[in-house]
């Protein structure tokens, strides 16, 4: 078995695209279970953010299990099969493996080497694993993944561009988020308005100057009691916009909150930064034909990552990647390989063990000497018979993959060539 990943990113798909094929949470967990009943799919896994989602797959088989992700994925998103096909893309076995590690070490991100992802990845595997869609393969997967996520950021530089897209969107925004005065309001009570705050707070922003107003007021003043903020209830958050010089939207919902109507008089010809860091969009991107009005988006933000300067830690962190996936790609070989081997000892075990008896049994005249004699002689033939193939089936594991199967058997005993090419003219006569 492999793994699978078909997914959509801002990488393949626009933001309008991405809207559509969004997950929230509770849609994230119906699609692994419906993933998981598929014909071939024996665990998933689902990542989505404010810009992927992507499915993760253990498969018995390529075509069909791919065929029925595919399906699934597309019949969330309501893409015909055109335009879903234009902006998929599939990776399986090595490649999904690469790319997840790459996901993970913020290779995939729209800010290049935002940290953001490594919470997501880690809270899509913990979701994965309180619903029971994934099982050891998956798991030793995302757990190596988050691994590597971390030792990226660790060794290299990558995530001085912006640790999140929430900094990001912050810098974008200009000026006005370090004024002495700014006064900001956060339009959701999530993990993204979460870190909303946590990181206007590690700036140096004072506490009362941050509002913060979502649909179910106990969550938004669950944020009060973290980092002593004030909240207002939702149906009263327009007072708050007039007020705030800064609005970062990231609520979740199904479609636009905040219109130009909406933010037109809120404004009332005054200057406001706007950062729109959901998926799907909050804030009408019409809003920028509004004098003063500055917005920040995911489309904006995909265009930072562009102009990084951050060669030399980019290539650093493909190389922990590269050899990180051929360590796992490793592992894993030998992990399937092993049992094998067992069962190859095993098997030369019992055989030894039958002949011994057998002879003993028409050899009852033997003394204690002979018999051990014979015991020590069936167990020399039977382990020169097996260590070929044990040692063998290791540097398979080490060795460059893609092997026939009549390669691998051939390598497998050491045989001949001529001899093998010999014997398949021959299976090969009608």
């Amino acid at each position: 078995m492999s793994v699978l990943v078909v997914g959509m990113s801002h990488k393949s798909a626009p933001i309008d695209v991405l809207e559509r094929a969004s997950l929230d949470v509770d849609a994230s967990v119906k699609l692994s279970h419906l993933v998981l009943e598929a014909p071939f799919v024996t665990e998933s896994a689902v990542i989505s953010t404010c810009n992927r989602v992507e499915i993760y797959v253990e498969a018995e088989r390529f075509h069909g299990a791919v065929e029925e992700v595919s399906r699934l994925l597309a019949e969330h998103s309501g893409l015909d099969r055109d335009d879903f096909v234009r902006h998929v893309y599939v990776h399986f076995d090595e490649a999904a493996v690469a790319h997840l590690f790459g996901v993970a070490a913020g290779m995939d991100s729209m800010i290049l080497g935002e940290s953001q992802i490594l919470g997501q990845v880690r809270e899509a595997l913990h979701s994965a694993q309180a619903e029971s869609t994934v099982g050891s393969a998956l798991n030793a997967l995302f757990q190596q993944a988050l691994r590597i996520g971390k030792r990226g950021h660790a060794e290299t530089g990558i995530d001085r561009l912006a640790p999140s897209i929430v900094t990001a969107g912050l810098d974008a925004a200009g000026p006005v988020v370090d004024a002495a005065d700014t006064r900001f309001l956060v339009a959701g009570a999530g993990t993204m308005a979460s870190l909303a705050v946590r990181t206007l707070i590690d700036r140096g922003v004072d506490p009362t100057r941050i509002m913060v107003a979502n649909r179910t007021y106990q969550r938004a003043y669950a944020l009060v009691a973290t980092f002593g903020v004030s909240a207002v209830r939702w149906q009263a958050m327009d007072v708050e916009l007039s007020a705030a010089d800064v609005l970062i939207s990231c609520t979740g919902a199904s479609g636009v909150v905040f219109t130009p109507e909406r933010i037109a008089k809120a404004a009332e010809g005054r200057s406001m930064a706007l950062i729109d860091l959901a998926l799907p969009r909050d804030i009408d991107p019409a809003v920028r034909e509004i004098e003063g009005i500055d917005l920040v988006d995911l489309v904006v933000l995909s265009q930072l990552s562009a102009n990084a300067e951050l060669a030399a830690d980019v290539a650093q962190v493909r190389d922990i990647v590269e050899s990180e996936v051929r360590t796992f790609l490793a592992a894993k070989a030998a992990s399937h390989i092993t049992p094998t081997v067992v069962a190859l000892r095993t098997m030369a075990t019992d055989i030894v063990a039958a002949e011994q008896a057998r002879i003993e049994s028409r050899l009852p005249n033997l003394t204690d000497d002979e018999r051990a004699d014979v015991r020590k002689a069936l167990h020399r033939v039977a382990e020169k018979l097996i260590h070929a193939p044990t040692v063998r089936v290791q540097q398979l594991v080490d060795g460059p993959a893609g092997l026939t199967y009549a390669d691998a058997l051939a390598d497998l005993f050491a045989l001949d060539q001529s001899a093998v090419d010999a014997v398949t003219r021959v299976g090969d006569k009608p």
